[in-house]
């Protein structure tokens, strides 16, 4: 049974979804008052292990108008309790009444208070808490030119809940943004804060926990929910352990299709990716001139050649003899394919089997038309677009660089597929509202040929997942996770230039090998 702590972890949130969650709190009578005093006391703590006054001696407490600035005001009365040398900035006529209070406190205990922020240029340390969630407006004029100054100290910065000027839905600068070291979300996690464009904002985020009742979080949420993909989620969805007596067969029999002439490194790399899923059987359907190499590389996989193109594509599947395409457990078709292969992503396309696509396979759909083909289809399909190739899959739909998780949801919506919109925060959508983000990353998967991995690790976890009650969407986003622990894994100790796609693929094992506690002994 999953408790409660790691339920919350998982539940990601918007503005309006969390202003609706401490509604009811507040309604079933928590004062507000209290709720302050139990989040700024959580908050304190963890500035005081971070930056012990041993170490810290001088920190400045950057107050807004809300009661994000009233939590601010208290962390500065306890810093002050504790010896911290602490000085407030405002610059702000009107504050909230709770806001307002905890400041006339701060100053009757002599806690010095500017409202000019050059006087905070000798701290250490900076507390940000000028806006909390639900900022909408665009920052202007003189807090716009604050926050600038701030960021060009180049100063340690945590900021509470969020980094202010940042929206808390789509993660977009309002203008401007404060540039934490930290970012201490409070409750719940925001949706903004797992956004592509808040990530040089936000630093190092971690959640404080104030023990919202998950009643009033589910109530809230209910279906339309946003998930976060946790080491804890992902590892249940692997298909270990294994049971004592098994064979190949019934660990999956995946059919990769993929690579040509031009191309025959993303038949290779998708090939790997699938290897280290572990599935039983693993065949790889490439043009007849890529067998050689292919059977070099994976001796344990069944290698079929088939006819090719004149630019060396492939032109047919022609698969071994008492074998259809009802006889593997999933389809991974499109790395290296090129779009002289459009007659065999129709053809697999037309199959029952659960159908990944990407690369050029994507390509193919595009030009076929996603959304009519893809209604025609009865079995699952899974996208894995970048941005680039989602636009041509969907090129009516919102843009995915300004609002990624409305856009991947959209787009699995209308076409029924589960879309994988690649990114430093990698979110998946299914046709029923649910959308996953996978929370962590590396700029070392931005190479060549790491989707390529990402697609043969998908396609081999699709096969072995026959006989498991795990839905094909927390498969996906296991996948995601995996591959993004090998990055983050291989970069620590390579270096972010150092992981290349075949490099990336000896790192996976590692990833288990670190988490083994979490695996039940194997019988």
């Amino acid at each position: 049974m999953v408790d409660r702590q790691e339920q919350i972890s998982q539940i990601i949130v918007t503005a309006q979804q969390m202003r609706d969650i401490e509604a009811r709190i507040f309604a079933a009578g928590m004062p507000v008052a209290a709720l302050m005093e139990k989040v700024a006391g959580l908050i304190f703590r963890r500035v005081q292990a971070l930056y012990p006054s041993s170490q810290t001696q001088r920190v400045g407490i950057l107050i807004g108008p809300g009661h994000n600035g009233g939590d601010a005001l208290v962390v500065a009365r306890e810093l002050h309790f504790c010896g911290y040398d602490v000085k407030i900035y405002s610059s702000f006529s009107k504050l909230k009444e709770l806001t307002s209070q905890h400041l006339q406190y701060a100053e009757s205990l002599g806690i010095p208070y500017y409202e000019s922020i050059e006087q905070l240029s000798d701290c250490d340390l900076l507390i940000d808490g000028l806006f909390g969630f639900g900022l909408e407006r665009t920052l202007q004029d003189a807090i716009a030119n604050t926050i600038n100054q701030i960021n060009s100290w180049y100063k340690p910065i945590i900021s509470i809940d969020l980094p202010s000027g940042l929206h808390t839905d789509t993660g977009e600068v309002l203008g401007t943004a404060i540039r934490a070291t930290h970012t201490f979300c409070l409750g719940l996690w925001k949706l903004g804060l797992l956004q592509d464009h808040a990530l040089e904002y936000v630093g190092k985020a971690e959640l404080i926990d104030f023990d919202i009742p998950l009643a009033d979080v589910q109530a809230v949420v209910g279906t339309n929910k946003i998930h976060r993909i946790t080491q804890t989620t992902a590892i249940s969805t692997l298909p270990l352990p294994r049971p004592a007596v098994t064979h190949k067969y019934k660990e999956g029999h995946l059919l990769l299709i993929c690579g040509s002439r031009r191309y025959s490194g993303g038949a290779i790399l998708s090939a790997l990716g699938a290897r280290v899923s572990g599935v039983g059987m693993l065949s790889i359907a490439v043009p007849e001139s890529l067998k050689p190499l292919l059977v070099a590389q994976l001796p344990e996989a069944l290698i079929i050649g088939c006819p090719e193109t004149q630019t060396g594509a492939i032109a047919s599947l022609q698969l071994p003899e008492n074998t259809d395409l009802s006889s593997f457990n999933a389809i991974a078709c499109g790395p290296g394919l090129t779009r002289d292969a459009t007659p065999i992503v129709q053809q697999v396309l037309s199959s029952d089997r659960p159908l990944i696509l990407d690369a050029d396979g994507l390509n193919i759909l595009a030009q076929m038309g996603t959304i009519p083909t893809l209604e025609k289809r009865q079995a699952v399909t899974i996208l894995t677009p970048h941005a680039g190739e989602f636009k041509r899959l969907f090129p009516d739909l919102p843009d995915p660089m300004k609002d990624r998780v409305r856009a991947v949801r959209e787009a699995a919506a209308q076409s029924g597929a589960i879309v994988l919109l690649k990114g430093a925060r990698t979110a998946i959508a299914n046709s029923q509202n649910s959308v996953w983000i996978n929370p962590e990353s590396t700029p070392a998967l931005a190479r060549g040929g790491s989707g390529d991995v990402l697609t043969g690790l998908l396609g081999g976890l699709l096969a072995q997942a026959k006989s498991k009650h795990i839905s094909v969407e927390e498969i996906v986003a296991t996948a995601a996770w995996w591959h993004s622990q090998a990055g983050i894994l291989a970069a620590g100790e390579r270096t972010e230039l150092g992981v290349d796609a075949f490099t990336l693929t000896n790192y996976f094992i590692p990833v288990l090998a670190s988490v083994e506690k979490l695996f039940p002994h194997s019988r």
